[in-house]
């Protein structure tokens, strides 16, 4: 939830300060909301994140006896926490994707790659599900992030020193591939 409109930089700062304040969803359920703003007011949105990260601890202790939930309709219908979120979820801390993450790296690269000819993050997520076997679903969600972050970044993409350039339909131009319209 915090990541939204932040890098993973910003919240990676933010956390360490959090979780030692808040160190489960039982404490954070009781935080005042203004200490939590405090906490994470160097990411963007910091108000809504603090007011939406109560809510949600509350609705888990309330709910999940102030554990996450192990299964995608569990998260989903939690506040602030998409399908992103939850395969995030379920395949980092569980160990069990439901789905492929799309990010805005996996977006891109799934259309640079033409893996996808879709724009929709749910729509590409299926597209990936059928071409990668299940149980490399969190491995390459996070292979395209950390492609997308390193090498195929969205601007200036490094085609030349690309070690999968030749597999890239894209290549040489794919600064005009996978971006959102101006």
């Amino acid at each position: 939830m915090l990541s939204a409109q932040s890098t993973d930089v910003g919240v990676n700062k933010a956390t360490p300060a959090l979780f030692a304040a808040y160190p489960d969803a039982r404490a954070l359920a009781v935080a005042d909301g203004e200490d939590v703003e405090r906490l994470v007011g160097t990411l963007g949105m910091f108000r809504q994140k603090a007011k939406r990260i109560v809510e949600l601890s509350k609705l888990l202790v309330e709910r999940h006896g102030g554990e996450v939930p192990g299964r995608l309709e569990d998260l989903v219908v939690l506040p602030g926490v998409g399908r992103k979120t939850a395969n995030v979820v379920l395949g980092v801390w569980f160990k069990a994707p439901e789905g492929v993450v799309v990010d805005t790296h996996v977006q891109r690269l799934a259309q640079r790659l033409a893996w996808t000819k879709h724009t929709e993050p749910e729509e590409i997520e299926q597209d990936l599900m059928k071409k990668v076997p299940r149980e490399k679903w969190d491995a390459v969600s996070h292979l395209l992030i950390w492609h997308g972050r390193r090498r195929c970044n969205a601007q200036r993409p490094d085609c030349k020193e690309c070690p999968i350039r030749d597999l890239c339909p894209s290549a040489d131009r794919a600064e005009n591939v996978g971006r959102k319209q101006r």
